[in-house]
């Protein structure tokens, strides 16, 4: 049996014959990270103890760490930047604020939709957002797919966050890339019509009021309900326990999955340090990580997830190239908007 110290020093061997060019000369790297500092700190200490190579980090909201970097511009210190969902990432792209990474370790560690087709950006972890339900208010059995939502069986028995919410704009995106224009319009109105209570809260809202028979369905990602169940907090977890997870479109093309992800900055002044920081974010250990402690799936292949996603069973995901989510997000938002979704 190998000792931890054995094997962290293997890991460090083996990571660091195959980062992307010398870090020899390589004195820091600059994150900006829409990811809490919680959840992604540890990564870059750990990158740090292994590269030599010094880390910097900023947090904050998505959105407005988007804007600075734009505000910036060519003076802007950053050189890596992670955010969550494919949406924001296209955004990033089309506010030419990032550059093309050819590297060989992203491609083979990164399935091909789950990057950007000319190397802008790359995803790190996967997100999924399925139907969960109240156990005793559903049956598993009268759930299918997404679609199906819009039934008037389901009418005021919804609960799904706002149409400004990113998540629901690319769940949206799939839709039209599957159903297109007509029929996804005709879904969201259907949906609408099917909200239990106005939008309103975050994906755990959602999961809680679905708990309290607010409404008997909820739309949410994964993560919270795996953060709601992990917590300290008594009354979180009797809210999780309540709901179960439904994997919709599994005879079809499988349930809607998005990312977090990063990218390097467009005037980097790291950009083999940059680099090197998504390739090891990629790597087995930090994959991991990210399942182990934020309950999110492992992107790259044959890593093994958290308990509690295993207990959650598995599941057949879209394989929509999600370039498509941010290429089509101000469509989708015009057909939640002509739908009513508030």
């Amino acid at each position: 049996m190998k000792t931890p110290h054995l094997h962290a020093v293997q890991f460090a061997l083996a990571f660091s014959l195959c980062l992307t060019g010398s870090l020899l000369n390589a004195a820091e790297v600059n994150v900006y990270s829409a990811r809490k500092e919680n959840l992604i700190k540890p990564l870059l200490l750990e990158f740090e103890k292994y590269t030599d190579t010094q880390v910097n980090l900023i947090t904050g909201k998505a959105d407005a760490l988007l804007q600075r970097i734009i505000s910036e511009g060519k003076h802007s210190p950053a050189d890596v930047l992670i955010t969550t969902d494919a949406g924001r990432l296209y955004r990033a792209q089309q506010a030419k604020i990032l550059q093309a990474v050819d590297s060989q370790i992203l491609k083979d560690s990164i399935p091909k939709q789950y990057r950007d087709p000319d190397g802008y950006w790359y995803a790190l972890s996967l997100r999924v957002r399925p139907i969960m339900y109240n156990i005793e208010r559903v049956r598993p059995k009268e759930l299918t797919t997404y679609e199906a939502l819009s039934d008037s069986v389901w009418r005021k028995r919804i609960c799904i966050r706002s149409s400004d919410n990113i998540y629901n704009q690319s769940l949206v995106a799939s839709l039209l890339v599957h159903l297109g224009e007509k029929e996804t319009l005709s879904w969201a109105k259907g949906l609408v019509d099917n909200f239990a209570r106005a939008p309103q809260g975050g994906d755990r809202d959602q999961i809680r009021a679905a708990a309290a028979g607010q409404c008997d369905l909820a739309i949410a990602n994964t993560y919270y309900l795996g953060k709601m169940l992990a917590s300290k907090d008594p009354v979180q977890q009797a809210a999780a326990e309540k709901v179960k997870i439904f994997w919709p479109n599994q005879n079809g093309r499988g349930v809607h999955v998005n990312i977090s992800g990063g990218a390097v900055t467009r005037f980097s002044k790291n950009r083999e340090s940059a680099i090197a920081l998504l390739e090891f974010l990629a790597s087995d250990k930090a994959q991991h990580w990210y399942a182990q402690t934020n309950f999110e799936y492992p992107v790259k292949a044959g890593v093994q997830p958290s308990q509690m996603l295993e207990n959650w069973g598995t599941f057949k995901a879209d394989s929509l190239s999600l370039h498509h989510l941010g290429e089509l997000n101000a469509k989708a938002v015009m057909i939640m908007d002509r739908a009513q979704w508030k």
